[in-house]
């Protein structure tokens, strides 16, 4: 492959990772596999600067109350999804670099976009890359990283382009992820309307002014408090009923 890449690697990985107080650190993949990457602070910084290609950011994830960063509009639509899914509990951005040799004997690092840690302690990396942007030097490295999530049982994706109506369900729900809009006793009053599934105006409206209403709705939705199919588009009709709370 392009420069000597290829994967699987010929000798064992490493990684390096930064602590939040700053520290650095580098081991052996096999002395990191108890490291809380959920918990670690970026390895690389989110520059932006004219003309660039893509747009970084900043996203606030309710699952982790801070902020998570991105460097495009893909990432940033993977971690909101990330920070939806009601399994996850720990979030990072960029939380490790992975070095390693190729089988050409040349030094390679990569550092992944996301960890995401769930509530069952599994973990999940996290690498977003347009199909079409996919080069043969760049799958190398996802290759690698594979093998190396591999050993340590954790979980790798690489993903691109999500569900379009997905992500605008999920991006306008987003909009009401804040705790600010789960006031009492307008919450509970929704959770027992919906004890029986029914449309969303239908059982909004029973509670009270719509006004008021769906924006505490909408947050009930997002914390999976309560449940509506995300992949058709959401609307008055839709069929809401009882969820879990995260």
């Amino acid at each position: 492959m392009p420069g000597g890449v290829s994967g699987p690697p010929a000798e064992g990985f490493e990684v390096a990772y930064t602590g939040r107080g700053g520290s650095q650190f580098r081991r052996s993949l096999a002395d990191a596999w108890a490291v809380r990457f959920e918990d670690v602070a970026p390895v690389r910084a989110f520059k932006s600067y004219k003309g660039q290609r893509h747009l970084p950011g900043l996203w606030w994830s309710s699952t982790v109350g801070g902020h998570i960063g991105y460097e495009s509009w893909l990432e940033r639509d993977h971690v909101m999804l990330l920070d939806f899914d009601p399994s996850v509990v720990g979030i990072s951005s960029q939380p490790f670099w992975l070095f390693w040799r190729s089988d050409a004997g040349k030094g390679v690092s990569h550092a992944p976009d996301y960890f995401a840690r769930r509530e069952d302690g599994t973990a999940l990396v996290v690498d977003c890359r347009p199909a079409d942007r996919r080069k043969p030097r760049d799958m190398a490295k996802f290759e690698a990283t594979q093998t190396a999530c591999t050993q340590l049982g954790w979980e790798f994706r690489l993903v691109g382009a999500p569900d379009a109506i997905m992500v605008r369900n999920v991006r306008w729900l987003a909009g009401y992820r804040h705790p600010r809009h789960r006031p009492e006793p307008v919450a509970s009053e929704l959770l027992a309307a919906y004890a029986e599934p029914q449309p969303l105006m239908e059982g909004a409206s029973a509670v009270g002014d719509p006004i008021r209403v769906l924006p505490v709705l909408f947050h009930l939705l997002w914390s999976h408090e309560l449940t509506a199919d995300v992949s058709v588009p959401l609307h008055a009709f839709s069929l809401v009923s009882a969820g879990v709370r995260r």
